[in-house]
């Protein structure tokens, strides 16, 4: 019994250390900070459990079901690559263009999307679950996703005490930068994801 409980724990920290990094909570906090910027601080909170709760869903969802109902609908990855960098190339010019009236006017849906997905929980993220779930065990891997869903939002939670240090002309400067990172990303995940939609279209 003890032996396979170490084993059990041993498989969770497997899955646990490339699930931190794909999730990237710091890296992703600049951009966190730049879509919130102005926003009240109890949006703010309402804004990351709506983040968590929704990584929270697709992540377990696509762990869960992902292979079988994808599969079953013809839908691949880099569909969702594709897609998620198209989302957010236009969530990132829309934002620089409405100086920030989108971040007000989606105040009420950005926990959900780009934060919760695909932000948090990625293409590249979600991949690398199903994978792990095959190598160290669905319940490792989804007890490893539920803990470094819930450092991304103890991370957000720092966001706060970091805005007010760094006052409306820091935060209007974050939020510059980060729409310019998130447009990047967007094209990141784009060029990733044509390759393999154009050899699957070939195919």
């Amino acid at each position: 019994m003890g032996a396979e409980l170490a084993q059990r724990a041993l498989n969770f920290v497997q899955a646990f250390v490339p699930i931190f990094f794909a999730v990237d909570a710091i890296g992703v906090l600049p951009l966190f900070i730049g879509l919130t910027e102005g926003i009240a601080p109890a949006d703010r909170r309402r804004v990351i459990r709506q983040s968590l709760i929704t990584a929270f869903l697709v992540a377990v969802g696509f762990v869960v079901l992902g292979k079988s109902v994808f599969r079953l609908m013809g839908i691949q990855i880099s569909d969702f690559m594709v897609a998620g960098g198209v989302l957010l190339f236009a969530i990132a010019l829309m934002d620089m263009v409405s100086e920030r009236q989108y971040s007000h006017r989606a105040v009420t849906t950005m926990g959900a999307v780009p934060l919760g997905t695909p932000l948090i929980i990625g293409p590249a993220t979600l991949t690398m679950a199903i994978i792990l779930a095959d190598v160290y065990g669905l319940a490792e891997t989804l007890l490893a996703i539920v803990a470094n869903i819930a450092i991304a939002g103890a991370v957000f939670l720092s966001a706060d005490p970091i805005t007010r240090l760094l006052g409306q002309p820091g935060s209007r400067a974050v939020s510059k930068v980060a729409n310019i990172i998130l447009a990047a990303i967007a094209v990141m995940m784009i060029r990733r994801g044509l390759p393999e939609l154009v050899a699957f279209i070939k195919g």
